[in-house]
């Protein structure tokens, strides 16, 4: 991907705040982005994260975490904690997923999350899932993370936080590669799997049959 002026960065920012600024402009005061990593791989938690920006702080080149190079997340990743009024990530890990299933699992962390932040956010912009059992206004975006500057903040968030626990988790369980596939289902992984067995945080409900 050619890379943004930063005059473009400012059309692309602004054209990125449209579901914020229809939400200021209908009286909401404080409105989240909530997004998740992680619903689709083999092992390891699904992490949610939720996050206010604040609109005297702009931050640019806020997008989908997966468009991103791993330096840019990275460099947002810190950029987001500095300048956001309030953000909150939370992780549920193989065994919740296992009992309960990952889209419940997911859900229940992006409540936790819409409860969790330092201030009560009034409007919840949410990546593709119409979330229930919050009493916070919802809307849900498809790719909001592609059309929302709050969820793709929370992408980022979310990417980058899952990223470093899967790198941790690489030296915790040598010889499964978590470092490099994060736990999705590679060629590599599924090999390490049939040679060493699951360990601790892989998800058997995912695994019940070894391709």
């Amino acid at each position: 991907m050619a890379r943004l002026s930063v005059e473009e960065l400012v059309v692309k920012y602004d054209q990125m705040m449209a579901y914020e600024k229809e939400a200021f402009s209908k009286g909401y005061k404080v409105v989240a982005g909530i997004d998740e990593a992680g619903r689709g791989p083999l092992a390891g938690p699904v992490v949610v994260a939720a996050c206010v920006l604040d609109p005297m702080k702009p931050i640019l080149g806020l997008d989908d975490s997966k468009k991103l190079s791993e330096k840019k997340r990275e460099a947002l990743f810190v950029e987001i904690k500095e300048k956001a009024i309030a953000y909150v990530v939370i992780r549920k890990e193989a065994d919740v997923i296992d009992e309960i299933n990952i889209l419940e699992a997911t859900k229940q962390a992006m409540r936790e999350c819409a409860t969790g932040l330092s201030v009560k956010p009034d409007l919840l912009l949410i990546d593709a899932v119409d979330l229930k059992g919050v009493d916070i206004p919802v809307t849900p975006i498809i790719k909001g993370d592609a059309k929302s500057n709050s969820i793709a903040a929370a992408s980022i968030l979310a990417k980058v936080t899952r990223d470093h626990i899967m790198m941790d988790y690489d030296n915790e369980y040598p010889g499964y590669g978590f470092g490099k596939h994060k736990g999705y289902g590679t060629k590599d992984h599924y090999a390490a799997i049939r040679e060493k067995g699951m360990c601790d945080i892989h998800r058997r409900s995912f695994l019940k049959v070894i391709h």
